[in-house]
């Protein structure tokens, strides 16, 4: 099966490496200072602590290999980004479209995975574009402006 490749803007590849940095070594220090707590309090087939220490473990290495894996995959790009009128809100609206681990809908970044940033994705000035929504609405947009 061939491996996903993940767009990653600079910053959010970045940001990645140094998540995984602060977890191989900080929280992975954590994770073992609290299993050693745990077991000193004793029996571990009845020890709370030591459960929650190694569930709080195993979150953590799947975090990390996570992240490996996203690195591993991705491709850096600046991300997409572009002016539209929205039709339906007769707006204009200007979003960057990144990979969905760093999408901020809020902050106009959105994700190629979604119906909307898949949509505009490469689209070209002047182009129109219809997209269908999770909730069943359509909406229309125009392509004003590609400013990457």
């Amino acid at each position: 099966m061939p491996k996903k490749v993940i767009r990653l803007t600079s910053e959010g590849y970045k940001a990645l490496e140094q998540e995984l940095v602060q977890l191989s070594g900080e929280g992975r220090e954590k994770v073992k200072h609290d299993l050693e707590v745990a077991r000193s309090y004793g029996d571990l087939s009845e020890n709370s602590e030591y459960d929650e220490a190694k569930n709080a473990q195993g979150q953590l290495e799947a975090r990390i290999r996570d992240i490996e894996a996203t690195l591993q995959n991705a491709v850096i790009e600046d991300g997409f980004r572009v002016r539209v009128l929205n039709h339906t809100l007769n707006q204009e609206a200007e979003y960057l479209i990144v990979s969905a681990s760093e999408a901020e809908p809020e902050n106009g970044k959105i994700s190629d995975e979604s119906p909307v940033g898949e949509a505009l994705l490469n689209r070209q000035e002047g182009e129109e574009v219809m997209v269908k929504l999770p909730n069943g609405a359509q909406v229309k947009f125009t392509v004003l402006e590609v400013l990457s």
